[in-house]
């Protein structure tokens, strides 16, 4: 399952996000990982809850972001959620269409029993129609 979290910038995506992570990791047997563009809510966040900052990763593009997630996913065998703040920069997906990402995201969940929830900095009258029956909240 992939799930959206979308609004403008500031209004609020990522508190919502980090409060949904350390909900969820009182009550699922599995690992969870939060993908971020820095380690600035690392004392935020729960620390069973693996934090990863993608800059680290030399990652440039929409195609090698998606392989990182499978490449993590293929090493964590009891990986049950996943989590992306800052999901249009994180992915280098600022100002193009997203579907194409979300659909492999869909098809990696569905493959790897693996939910997926990201915070989009997009007003949802400007998200793509594919991408609307993934709206958890919009703000």
């Amino acid at each position: 399952m992939v799930q959206l979290i979308v609004g403008n910038k500031g209004k609020g995506k990522t508190k919502i996000l980090l409060d949904k992570v350390n909900t969820e990791v009182k009550n699922i047997l599995g690992n969870i990982v939060y993908l971020d563009k820095s380690t600035q809510h690392m004392y935020e966040l729960n620390n069973k809850v693996r934090l990863i900052n993608v800059k680290d990763y030399s990652i440039e593009n929409s195609d090698q972001f998606t392989g990182f997630v499978a490449g993590i996913i293929s090493q964590d065998h009891d990986l049950q959620q996943m989590y992306f703040d800052s999901f249009l920069d994180i992915a280098h997906l600022r100002d193009q269409d997203i579907t194409p990402t979300l659909k492999k995201l869909q098809a990696l969940s569905e493959t790897f029993n693996v939910d997926f929830v990201l915070s989009v900095s997009m007003d949802e009258a400007d998200l793509p129609e594919a991408a609307k029956s993934m709206i958890a909240v919009s703000l």
